[in-house]
């Protein structure tokens, strides 16, 4: 049985295959580094790859050893208060009671730091694994396209798992069916003479030694001549091609009023990042809509979405009013899947929330795919929240969330674009 061992080295001479079986192998451990990364960086930092920490016991491999087989007892000196039977109690106390210097630590356990470096693509995909649009449709084949892995054919370069036996047997064949069979013929040749002039072989002495040894050589050389070579090797060859899909665009609606401070704001921003490097990431051409509001809304860029510093009061209804002019004139709901995500602090006057509720019910809820709508504040809820609550109850595709703190911002994400069964 022929075995294949690729040691060939891809960037900073790491193997390619046993870094994808180790992603592979450990991928819940780096998920969950990948996250708690996301919560470190900022805003400008957080689509690159890094280094990542994965506690030493998570990645440790179970042993078998041989146990102690018997009933066994031990005599310990200076024992003077023990009998066969007690149960020795755990020393207490902290610092003292042993060699090391110090206080004790207060955690119930430590780790050992494992770093392991990824890159962008890597972290990229890690970080949005099981994550897509939910109820997408497809209205119109066209723009937005998927990509799929399909099969290319053969290529002589390529991972040992994607090796085809069957088209590298038959290379191999090929090769040694050439490299063989000119010496296989010389070799009949000489063992034909060589019957010949075995008849009398007192007369041909010197030509039969002769004859033999280059038998020899020949078997010698053909025997060397190996069953399998590298250059014999096919590998199944895969591309990536786009798959037309269908067309969706998705708005961004932040509130950006006087009551969202600045640490609010970046938390929606780190939201809203995320929700770009998404679908980006997993949709090709996806359209993005910005809308900012506080008393106005306005349709702006992404520059001006992330780093404007306008600011003013709180009147939510010009968001979504503004939001269904640009759904009328741009993206008709039979040819578009339609999605919004709003991030707000709760804060409205008291007399636009009902509007807004009414405003979803009647004119935004039949249009979109899909409404996640992500509230970050420390305080109690106010009357949008509660307006949004009943819109919760009526439409399934409504979803709310409530972010306190950045911590909550990736697993907020999840739950808000996790895949759904089929």
């Amino acid at each position: 049985m022929a075995h294949f061992i690729d040691r060939r080295l891809n960037g900073r001479n790491k193997s390619a295959v046993n870094r994808q079986r180790f992603i592979r192998r450990y991928q819940q451990q780096l998920k969950k580094a990948v996250s708690d990364a996301v919560l470190k960086r900022s805003i400008q930092d957080i689509d690159k790859g890094d280094s990542v920490t994965i506690p030493t016991r998570d990645i440790s491999e179970p042993v078998f050893h041989q146990g102690k087989g018997g009933a066994r007892e031990q005599v310990h000196p200076g024992n003077d208060q023990f009998i066969t039977g007690d149960k020795v109690e755990r020393p207490q106390g902290g610092a003292g009671q042993g060699s090391g210097q110090g206080d004790a630590s207060n955690q119930g356990e430590g780790q050992d730091e494992f770093i392991f470096d990824i890159s962008k693509e890597e972290y990229l995909d890690l970080l949005f694994d099981g994550l897509e649009l939910p109820n997408l449709e497809k209205n119109k084949l066209n723009k937005i396209s998927e990509m799929k892995t399909f099969r290319a054919g053969y290529s002589t370069d390529g991972v040992p798992g994607n090796i085809n036996i069957v088209r590298s047997l038959r290379q191999s064949l090929a090769r040694r069916m050439v490299l063989q069979v000119g010496k296989k013929k010389t070799v009949e040749e000489l063992e034909r003479e060589l019957a010949e002039l075995s008849r009398h072989p007192t007369q041909h002495y010197a030509r039969i030694l002769e004859i033999e040894q280059d038998i020899l050589e020949l078997k010698r050389r053909i025997a060397a001549v190996p069953f399998i070579d590298t250059f014999d090797l096919r590998f199944n060859n895969f591309v990536q091609r786009p798959i037309p899909s269908t067309q969706a665009v998705m708005f961004c609606v932040m509130d950006v009023s006087g009551s969202m401070d600045q640490p609010t704001k970046d938390m929606a921003k780190r939201f809203y990042l995320l929700l770009y490097l998404f679908l980006t990431r997993t949709y090709k051409n996806v359209e993005v809509v910005y809308i900012r509001h506080h008393t106005q809304a306005k349709e702006v860029d992404e520059q001006e979405f992330f780093y404007s510093q306008e600011t003013g009061g709180t009147i939510v209804s010009s968001a979504l009013q503004l939001m269904k002019k640009v759904i009328d004139e741009r993206y008709p709901p039979e040819q578009w899947n339609i999605y919004a995500a709003q991030a707000s602090d709760g804060d409205n006057w008291a007399d636009d929330s009902p509007l807004c509720k009414q405003l979803m019910e009647d004119d935004i809820m039949s249009l979109v795919r899909y409404y996640a709508y992500i509230e970050i504040t420390n305080r109690a809820h106010q009357t949008l929240w509660q307006e949004y609550e009943s819109i919760a109850r009526s439409f399934p595709n409504f979803a709310m969330e409530h972010i306190r703190s950045v911590a909550d911002i990736y697993p907020v994400f999840r739950e808000l674009f996790k895949k759904q069964a089929a």
